[in-house]
């Protein structure tokens, strides 16, 4: 038996389990390659500060680490999304996802260079734009995922999309680390499941070994959906998105206090921006999601993938009877 959809083939991967394109420099090479070689789709976060020349590193270290299917992500609604495409598809990179933005721009380009264009959405209406935009699969985003996202659940929010845009295929994200959501995910008509929080606990993830330690020590219900670290930043997202992360002193001191954050000035705003690595889980974002309930240690990526593809795979071969019962009977 053998964890596949027809999602795979078109990605040219064998299991159908897509690291999430974490931006920041939180999905480096290293965790892409690791991912890929597993035989699933190894994703590079194509927007940090490092912009086109971190990329293009990223993209040809992960050809020297494996010779499979990967892509690149983009945080589109920010303005060198186009510069960063580009250069990615440049660089011969045939898998685009795109997310936070409409993809209509981008498609045409990806299309014409031989890419595919994934584009991930938190409702309904974003996914059908996506899909009229000629998107090859669309990732239907969760409130319970970290980092930013919108605010429907990953149930009713994928199923509501696979009816909307078949045939395209669904990706599922948002509060799924273990083989029992990847075989719900699959149940509820996705072709693939898009992971951040699980793979943010890998030894190939970008993140300190401070953020890690914070996410295995962490639960569901000691995350918080605030919109306090990037008002701190100056960095707005689009209406109707907010960043779930793991509670600390900053968003304890801030949370419901927006307007006081909105109001700082450049100097506060920089003063902000340059504390020490040190304070970073307590003053910073650690961003992650609900799924952190399951994350109970740092692994490699390679582990997490042949751990995750066993347990789904045993969940679907053996729950349909434990609940139907014997057929024959």
């Amino acid at each position: 038996m053998t964890l596949r959809t027809r999602l795979c083939d078109r990605l040219g991967i064998e299991h159908p389990i897509v690291n999430a394109p974490m931006g920041g420099g939180d999905a480096p090479a290293t965790l892409a390659a690791a991912v890929a070689n597993a035989g699933g789709l190894g994703m590079i976060g194509g927007t940090t500060v490092g912009g086109v020349p971190w990329l293009v590193e990223q993209i040809r270290r992960v050809r020297e680490l494996t010779d499979r299917s990967f892509g690149v992500g983009i945080i589109s609604h920010f303005p060198n999304a186009a510069e960063l495409q580009a250069a990615a598809l440049d660089e011969g990179v045939r898998v685009i996802a795109h997310s936070f933005a409409d993809p209509t721009p981008f498609v045409g380009a990806a299309h014409d260079a031989g890419a595919l264009v994934l584009c991930q959405v938190r409702t309904v209406a974003d996914a059908a734009q996506a899909a009229a935009a000629g998107v090859d699969a669309v990732t239907a985003q969760g409130t319970e995922a970290g980092g930013h996202t919108g605010r429907i659940s990953t149930l009713p929010l994928v199923t509501a999309v696979v009816d909307a845009v078949a045939p395209v295929p669904v990706i599922a994200a948002g509060g799924i680390a273990d083989g029992r959501g990847i075989a719900a995910a699959l149940m509820l008509g996705a072709d693939a499941v898009w992971l951040g929080t699980r793979f943010i606990a890998t030894a190939e993830s970008g993140v300190s070994d401070a953020y890690r330690a914070r996410v295995v020590a962490s639960t569901a219900d000691q995350t918080i959906l605030t919109e306090t670290f990037d008002l701190a930043t100056g960095r707005p997202w689009p209406e109707g998105v907010a960043g779930r992360a793991v509670a600390n002193r900053f968003s304890a001191r801030w949370h419901g206090r927006e307007d006081e954050l909105r109001a700082w000035s450049d100097d506060e705003r920089r003063a902000y921006a340059t504390l020490p690595p040190e304070s970073d889980v307590e003053e910073q974002a650690v961003w992650a999601g609900e799924a952190m309930s399951m994350v109970q240690s740092v692994e490699s990526a390679g582990a997490v993938v042949a751990r995750l593809v066993a347990e789904a795979t045993r969940v679907l071969a053996e729950r349909p009877g434990a609940v139907l019962g014997d057929a024959t009977s």
